[in-house]
């Protein structure tokens, strides 16, 4: 009775700070639920000192709640339209991935960074922010200090896209009488869903383009989450490796990410539905659950979270996610310039 009290209450801790944290995230998406969450979440841990009664349930959500919203995830990924996307975006989306990744290891070599936290720094930055990272933490037993400071990081260089892309775009000389260009960058270039709604939003209502320019970037945003799968696999891969080289023994049906497998299924049912005239309007309310989890587990993630320690080590991470940032912008306009779409 009492662990099932400790589940409880955990749970509704979490859920507490989650419900405001969703609507703050509506009202300033620049900013996103995750983050409010995350920072409402460190600001009650300092002063709730005994979490005894609590910790189970914050666990389990920082933990499983988590992998809940990543398999939630797929119901909004049509394969067929990604397909047909990809058909354009996949050569920028593979260069400016490899490029965010190649930039996390040669920093994470140089700079000393440690290993978790450049690993979810650099698939958060070249996939799609939170979701990857909500994905890649339990392959990599990552901890919630070590996830907190990765979305710190993430979200703090999709604030500043939102704010400063549009400026650029203008200044590069993006196209003004379509949403093509700038909302092939901005898919590729912002991350978490929210923060690239809010940069192609902008982009529609400057030049009065309607939803042209978010429909290209949410499309090429869906495409960039579909590299979770191989990402994931491939970690899950070097994990076992890892382990078996350090002389533990290693089951398969242990370090393998289960989740992944329903989030592909989950993605299968969209487009299978989808494609016999089901409407994708009926996945919306699943999708709303997947970022509502995610904000949910990061408010869980923030109570584990020591601000002070945070705001103390995060110097090298912004680098590196500064970095990664910018390679990926310098990239993806190399790309899109040597394709002959900008």
């Amino acid at each position: 009775m009492q662990s099932m009290k400790s589940y409880f209450l955990g749970i509704l801790l979490c859920l507490a700070i989650a419900v405001p944290s969703w609507m703050m995230g509506r009202f300033y998406p620049i900013v996103g639920g995750p983050v409010f969450a995350i920072l409402i979440g460190m600001v009650i841990g300092l002063f709730l000192k005994d979490k005894t009664l609590f910790q189970r349930g914050i666990t389990y959500t920082s933990k499983k709640v988590l992998q809940y919203a990543v398999i939630l995830l797929g119901f909004g990924m049509n394969i067929s339209v990604v397909l047909q996307t990809g058909k354009q975006s996949l050569p920028i989306l593979l260069a400016t991935i490899s490029a965010s990744l190649i930039i996390a290891y040669v920093l994470y070599r140089v700079m000393h960074i440690p290993s978790k936290i450049s690993t979810l720094i650099g698939v958060g930055s070249s996939i799609c922010g939170g979701s990857a990272i909500a994905a890649t933490a339990p392959v990599i037993h990552a901890d919630d200090e070590e996830v907190a400071q990765a979305i710190s990081v993430i979200f703090f260089f999709n604030v500043v896209a939102a704010l400063v892309f549009p400026i650029l775009g203008a200044a590069l000389g993006f196209s003004t009488t379509t949403g093509e260009v700038f909302g092939m960058f901005a898919g590729i270039a912002v991350n978490d869903t929210s923060s690239v709604t809010a940069t192609a939003s902008t982009w529609d209502s400057l030049y009065n383009l309607g939803s042209a320019t978010l429909n290209k970037a949410v499309t090429v945003k869906l495409t960039r989450t579909l590299a979770i799968i191989p990402i994931i696999l491939v970690l899950a891969f070097l994990q076992a490796r890892t382990a078996k080289e350090g002389g533990s023994k290693v089951e398969l049906k242990k370090i393998f990410p289960y989740f992944i497998l329903w989030f592909v299924l989950a993605s299968i049912i969209t487009t299978i539905a989808t494609e016999v005239g089901v409407p994708t309007s009926v996945f919306n309310p699943l999708k709303d659950l997947s970022r509502f989890f995610i904000i949910m587990a990061m408010g869980a993630i923030g109570l584990n979270t020591n601000i002070v320690k945070l705001i103390k080590n995060g110097g090298k991470p912004l680098v590196m996610g500064f970095c990664c940032w910018i390679g990926i912008i310098g990239v993806g306009l190399l790309m899109q310039s040597l394709l002959g779409i900008w």
